[in-house]
């Protein structure tokens, strides 16, 4: 297919891989970056990687097609640059003369994407159990020049022929850069180290550590430079997608100093990138693989128990939602039973629970998102730790959570806005830049007095953005941009949150275990691995579901609320309406239900009743506003 420049092989590539892909189990025997050492895989072979996209440089050119001819016998041979960050040219050279020939300059999109860093251990450990076990390469050793014991003293004589021949041994060609220039690169030794250590990591082509960049700090995952070319309009930053691609690892792509760009033939007045920039795009590939992009797709969510993709017409797909919609009710019951002894025994603080973690953004209307529901859980209490044990188990239950222990010292030093480093000219990530369907729960137990300074008076306006609007304003220094999210936000206090919320439910322990440790570890330990799938299926398959409200309902609704307030019009707001029309629409989905009935509506009043009634007894006993 590569013997006509214009042949449409490009595209078979990416129907073949398609339609293979698609047999049973197929994606199982790719290698995974998620799961797999970099060291372990053959350069230039298939991989995928599930990813979230942290940041999108600005476009590349590379060659699409480029001719080289044999100095010896001016053979001409046509090579395709697609999949390759570099031209492998041997003894050949690029025939510039017939660049106007073919279509040499074509546009490539880079991003750069980092692990789903907010990823709990039980999906991870899921899909490593689920993927086909990978051995080191042994076909794919680097190459190593060995010089004699009378060449390393003559280059130590003449300092000069070393640089010589360093000119003269190029053998490979970078062909993905700015503007399609190609220029003569140096392969130096292979780096076979990992980024094992955070955030910061040693390289050996620059003196400053090499910031990785993670959202979350702490993180140890991967990170890849993602090069796509079509479609990418599809796509914005914050996305979680899983790629197919080809994997480049090319030694070539870790010379970023200037030093070695005057040893490549680079020169620098030709060279527009900073040198910040050029060590931030161009980190070593064994620390950030690259990889070049077949196919890639969005996904609807990041639960390995379900389908990838939830698509009502395939068949298997309708198979295991119907199944599991023939079990719900049990399911749920058991669910409700596990969070209230989660929750020391308090049943209505369980079922908000519940509706608070099948809760999502669904649309949204102007400025207003709907379908949000963040639930301050206050009267928590402060010196036991419940919290930290409340979370871990959520983390369970969840596939993606972040635990932010509120405090003065977070509030003032923790980074949570990304922001734009024009010098490195990429976007600095930030704690509040997480996936769709990230359950973030926020400790207030953890605040004492103390004063907030400008940058934690910021931090806690985003959180607030986020709770309120679903948004969070990404800092581009000469403006903000607006960046919307689907962040499900669970605030845990002692008394009303200082931050906003849709609705606050006042805990009411009805067991107080001499040691919250132990209690907390014995729940888990009950649960049966089979039985805690099932809530896992449950809490994600719910959220993915439709709903609607038929025009009997929406009219005996509006009945109703016209009635509520007769009695008393200052008791019943229209915020009182929306927030029972909320626990309504989840209410119904908790039970499988995809549209309300008249029974679901009449529930969801009564556990608002509930509720209010509680806040007023706590607000009489403390004499204060909760």
């Amino acid at each position: 297919a590569q013997n006509a420049p214009n042949s449409d092989w490009e595209k078979k590539v990416t129907e073949y891989f398609k339609e293979k892909l698609k047999e049973n189990n197929a994606t199982n025997w790719v290698p995974s970056l998620n799961d797999v050492p970099v060291h372990y895989l053959k350069p230039n072979s298939l991989v995928k990687f599930r990813c979230m996209v942290q940041d999108m440089f600005d476009p590349e050119f590379y060659m699409g097609v480029y001719e080289t001819v044999d100095p010896n016998t001016n053979a001409r041979v046509l090579h395709f640059g697609k999949y390759r960050d570099v031209a492998e040219c041997g003894v050949s050279s690029i025939n510039y003369m017939n660049y106007k020939l073919y279509e040499l300059r074509e546009e490539i999109r880079e991003w750069k994407v980092v692990v789903l860093c907010f990823l709990n251990p039980w999906p991870h450990a899921y899909i490593s159990a689920s993927q086909a076990r990978v051995s080191p390469s042994t076909s794919y050793t680097p190459s190593r020049h060995k010089r004699s014991y009378e060449e390393d003293e003559d280059m130590d004589l003449h300092p000069s022929k070393q640089k010589e021949q360093h000119m003269g041994k190029t053998c490979k060609s970078c062909f993905s850069g700015s503007g399609g220039d190609i220029h003569g690169c140096v392969e130096p030794k292979r780096l076979e180290t990992e980024a094992s250590a955070g955030h910061h990591v040693i390289s050996p082509n620059c003196s400053p550590p090499l910031d990785l960049n993670f959202p979350l700090p702490g993180e140890k995952g991967p990170a890849c430079l993602v090069k796509i070319y079509e479609s990418w309009e599809s796509f914005k930053v914050n996305d979680v997608l899983e790629v197919f691609g080809v994997l480049s690892v090319d030694p070539v792509l870790s010379i970023v100093n200037s030093e070695e760009r005057d040893s490549s033939g680079l020169d620098p007045m030709e060279c527009m990138d900073t040198m910040e920039e050029q060590r931030v795009h161009s980190p070593p590939a064994s620390l950030v693989p690259r990889i070049h992009v077949i196919l890639a797709q969005k996904l609807q969510h990041i639960n390995p128990l379900l389908p990838a993709c939830l698509n009502e017409e395939e068949s298997k797909t309708c198979e295991f939602v119907s199944n599991f919609m023939s079990e719900l009710s049990p399911v749920r019951a058991e669910l409700l039973g596990f969070l209230t002894h989660a929750l020391l025994g308090d049943s209505l603080a369980a079922e908000y629970l519940i509706l608070h973690l099948i809760s999502t953004v669904y649309g949204r209307r102007d400025v207003l998102p709907l379908g949000k529901f963040t639930v301050n859980l206050s009267g928590c209490p402060r010196s036991s730790a419940f919290t930290e044990h409340l979370y871990r188990l959520i983390q369970q239950l969840v596939p993606a959570s972040y635990h932010l222990r509120m405090s003065i010292e977070s509030m003032n030093h923790s980074r949570f806005i990304p922001h734009k480093d024009y010098t490195a000219n990429r976007l600095v990530s930030g704690l509040l830049q997480l996936a769709s369907n990230t359950s973030l729960v926020i400790d207030e137990t953890q605040l004492e007095q103390g004063q907030l300074d400008t940058a934690g008076v910021h931090n806690v306006t985003a959180l607030g953005n986020l709770i309120t609007w679903q948004k969070v304003d990404y800092d581009f220094n000469y403006h903000r941009m607006e960046f919307p999210c689907n962040i499900n936000v669970l605030i845990t206090s002692e008394g009303r949150s200082l931050l906003p919320s849709d609705c606050q439910v006042h805990l009411q322990p009805q067991i107080i275990p001499p040691n919250m440790e132990e209690y907390m570890s014995s729940l888990l330990t009950a649960v049966l691995p089979s039985v805690l799938n099932k809530f896992r299926i449950y809490l994600s398959l719910l959220r993915l579901l439709d709903y609607s409200i038929s025009d009997e309902v929406t009219k005996a609704v509006e009945e109703d609320f016209v009635e509520m307030r007769k009695n008393n019009p200052e008791s019943v707001t229209a915020d009182d309406l929306h927030k029972m029309l909320l626990v309504a629409r989840f209410l119904s989905l908790s039970a499988g239900q995809t549209t309300l009935s008249r029974e679901r509506w009449l529930r969801a009043k009564q556990l608002e009743a509930l509720r209010k009634a509680r806040l007023q007894q706590q607000q009489c006993v403390n004499g204060n506003e909760l």
